[in-house]
Order: C-alpha cells, then sequence, then structure tokens
C-alpha cells in the first residue's frame, strides 16, 4: 500500500511561493511538468539541500588548498590534487586568472610524471622531454642526467641536457634545467650514457651586517664557510644561478659575490636593469 502523506498548510507573503517554485525549477525539483515547492521543502528536510549561506573557501584556505594541490601533483598524487582543484573551483572566490589556470589544470590533466622520472633515475635511464612553458611553446630537451629538488616551495626536476640554444646562463652551466614537473608533456626513454651529476660551479661570496653573524649553512650547497672579523666569506657550489640570484636579493648590500666573474656580471647586470625600470641612474 501507498505510504499516506502528511499535509502542512504554510502561510507565506506575497511572492514566496513563486520564489520556491524558481528555486524548484533551478534545482530540477518538479511535480509532473511543474516546479514542485512541497518537493523542495522536502529535500530540505531530508538535508539533500543546504541552506543559509552557501560555503565559501576563505583567502587563506584557498592559498593552502593550492599549495596542497601542487605538493600533491610534484609527489604524483594526482586524482588527489584534482580533487582539491574541484573543490576550489567550486567553492572558491576566485580571481579570473586563478581560475583560468584552474580549469586549464582540470581541462589537460597531469600524468604522474613524478613517478615516472623517480623509475628514469633509479635506473639511470637517459630520455627524451617534450616541455611546455607557459606561453604554450613546446621545448625538447635529451636529459643525460635529472634530480628532484625543492627550490624555495616545490619540487622541481633538475636536468643535465643536450641543448643548450634556449639557455641564458654562464657557459659553465648551459646544459642545465629547472623545471616545473606539471608542465611536462611527454617523457621517452633513449640510449645512451647517463652522467653523475649536474654542471656547477663554485661560488664565492662575502656577507656583512645582520647576515655575517646569522648566516644559516646549507649543507647541500656550502663547501666553506669563515667568519673573519665582521666578514662572513662563504662558498657555494651551484647549478643554476636564478636559485642563487632569489636567495640573495633579500640581502641587498649585506651580500656581495665575488667570483666568479662571469657570475658576478651577471647579477650586476640584473642589479642595473632593476634601478633603470625604477628610474634610478646607475653608473657603469
Amino acid at each position: 500500500m501507498p505510504r499516506k502523506k502528511q499535509t502542512i498548510t504554510l502561510s507565506v507573503a506575497p511572492g514566496t511561493k513563486e520564489s520556491l517554485e524558481s528555486i524548484a525549477r533551478r534545482l530540477g525539483i518538479f511535480w509532473g511538468k511543474k516546479p514542485s515547492p512541497s518537493g523542495l521543502i522536502a529535500a530540505i528536510a531530508q538535508q539533500e539541500l543546504e541552506v543559509g549561506e552557501p560555503f565559501t573557501l576563505t583567502g587563506a584556505q584557498i592559498r593552502a588548498l593550492r599549495q596542497a594541490s601542487r605538493s600533491l601533483t610534484d609527489a604524483g598524487f594526482i586524482p588527489d590534487a584534482q580533487t582539491i582543484t574541484q573543490l576550489l573551483l567550486e567553492r572558491g572566490n576566485l580571481q579570473p586568472p586563478v581560475r583560468q589556470e584552474l580549469l586549464q589544470q582540470v581541462g589537460q590533466p597531469t600524468e604522474a610524471w613524478r613517478l615516472r622520472v623517480d623509475r628514469l633515475i633509479a635506473d639511470r635511464q637517459p630520455f627524451h622531454l617534450l616541455y611546455r612553458r607557459k606561453d604554450g611553446e613546446q621545448l625538447e630537451y635529451t636529459v643525460r642526467y635529472a634530480e628532484i629538488n625543492q627550490h624555495e616551495r616545490r619540487m622541481y626536476l633538475d636536468i643535465w641536457c643536450e641543448e643548450t640554444e634556449d639557455s641564458t646562463s654562464i657557459p659553465e652551466l648551459r646544459h642545465n634545467r629547472c623545471l616545473r614537473l606539471d608542465k611536462i608533456s611527454a617523457i621517452i626513454p633513449v640510449t645512451g650514457e647517463w652522467r653523475s651529476s649536474l654542471d656547477s660551479v663554485k661560488v664565492h661570496l662575502h656577507c656583512w651586517g645582520g647576515l655575517a653573524h646569522n648566516y644559516e649553512v646549507k649543507e647541500e650547497e656550502d663547501v666553506e664557510n669563515e667568519k673573519v672579523g665582521d666578514l662572513r666569506r662563504v662558498v657555494k657550489r651551484i647549478a643554476n644561478t636564478f636559485w642563487l640570484f632569489r636567495e640573495l636579493r633579500p640581502y641587498g648590500a649585506d651580500c656581495e659575490i665575488v667570483s666568479p666573474e662571469n657570475v658576478r656580471a651577471l647579477y650586476k647586470e640584473d642589479l642595473i636593469k632593476t634601478c633603470q625600470r625604477y628610474g634610478i641612474t646607475t653608473h657603469p
């Protein structure tokens, strides 16, 4: 026998019935061909619909979830990263550029490149890599050595490759590249020898002021560290000038690159361009 239904009578202000019908129509709740306010109320009672203020993410929550999504992508947990991205799109009050970037990530799911690269590194297997830059240009690299390293807050793929045409670094480091894992388009194993390391150079630094007293040693980079009076001398072994310059800029005049001369000149050129951007007169 059909279940007996209970009847309730509601007193509502003018226009409320029409509003309920509009909501029911939007949510696809109908009785026959007509939107059903009764069905809408039943769905609310059965907790099938949310009521009250819609749940949205705060700015801090959006930043934290985006960082979590990037970390999961870097580690190869792609489905989990995609789940977080979907949540951001559904519940985040996102600025248009951020929304566009996330929509592109959902539309072009990233394979678990981290896991594949880890296997190739463990097997000492050279590979051909197709890399998509942010402007859409595709670059090709023949990789003879690779490492997964953390730079600032993200994991990156550092490689030694045969190609040098697109390099803007000093000659000693022209074969090195630092790549984002989520921009890899394809990886194909190739024949040939696997190198033992990235190319590197030693950079001599002089540190003054608070940096001389509070300098934090980086064991994976620093090969010498000596304090003489108010001056600290540091020698770093680096594979990428970009990350070195990023590290030094916040310290301003408290840190000087002493040698090699080509690294010093490259940093000096960068500083001159910055001054010119702000209308500061400089002399060679």
